[in-house]
Parts: C-alpha cells; structure tokens; sequence
C-alpha cells in the first residue's frame, strides 16, 4: 500500500497550476476575441451618439418652425426669431455636445431651410455618417446629401 500513496502524492503535486502553454492559448483567444469586438462596440457608441445630433436637428427644426408661426419667416424678421441669429452666427452644441447644428451652406430664407448637424469632440471621428442633415421639408439626410428616403443614419 505504501507505494500507491507515494505514487498519488507524486501525481498530484505534478497536476497543480497552468501550464504557460494553456496561459498562452487563453491569452490568444481572448485577443482574438477583444479583436473582433472592439471594432463592433466602437460602431455601436458611434450609432448612440448619432441620437444626439438627430435629436438636436429635430429641437432645432421645431424652434424654426415656431417661428415661422409667429413671424411667417425662418429669418430673424424683427427679432422674432433670434434662433435663426445664433444658427447663422456659427450654430448651436447638441445637448451632448457631440454635434454642431447649424445651417447648411447657407440654406436659409424666409421660406426654406437646410440644417446640418456636425460631429465634434468624442463623436468627430464617426466618418460612416459624418455631417446630419435635415431640410424644411423633413427631409433627411447624411455626408450633405438630403435624400427622400432614410438612410441608415437615420
């Protein structure tokens, strides 16, 4: 019987730990997988932090519209619309802070208006969809292009 338990003491002080051949293998399938979710979870912040912008053209868009109300212009008629001022004069942050709204080219009248929404700080890098756009009309678009059809930034 004495030879047994020599035999199981010498096997189980043989078993104890991790070998650095199965650290190594753990270490590369954790890479891999950080590898392939990273890059989804960055396009996922982005696609959150497009809610910002969307949400501050569509605020921005109603504040206009209040004002062609009262004023029967988008255009600062008077001081009826001291938003369409701060638009032109260089624009307004999102709530966030993550886009710029402002308009377009130029793209206002007393009739019509283009507004774009620009990415700034953490969201400048978001170049799928970059610059938000949305028109008078309520159309939407994305990269400076209104299309009548939504797009997959919207």
């Amino acid at each position: 019987m004495q030879p047994t338990l020599r035999h199981n003491r010498r096997s189980m002080h043989l078993q104890r730990g991790v070998t650095l051949m199965e650290l190594m293998i753990v270490v590369v399938i954790v890479g891999m997988l950080a590898a392939i979710a990273y890059p989804a979870y960055q396009s996922q912040i982005e696609k959150t932090r497009r809610a910002d912008g969307k949400a501050a053209l569509m605020d921005t868009a109603q504040r206009l519209e209040r004002c062609f109300t009262r004023a029967n212009s988008y255009l600062d008629v008077g001081g009826s619309c001291p938003l369409a001022g701060q638009l032109a004069g260089g624009g307004i942050d999102s709530p966030e802070a993550f886009y710029r709204v402002s308009i377009a080219d130029g793209a206002l009248s007393q009739t019509a208006f283009t507004l774009q929404a620009v990415p700034q700080n953490a969201q400048a890098g978001d170049t799928r969809c970059a610059t938000l756009m949305l028109d008078s009309r309520g159309r939407r678009g994305s990269q400076g292009n209104i299309e009548t059809d939504e797009n997959d930034c919207w």
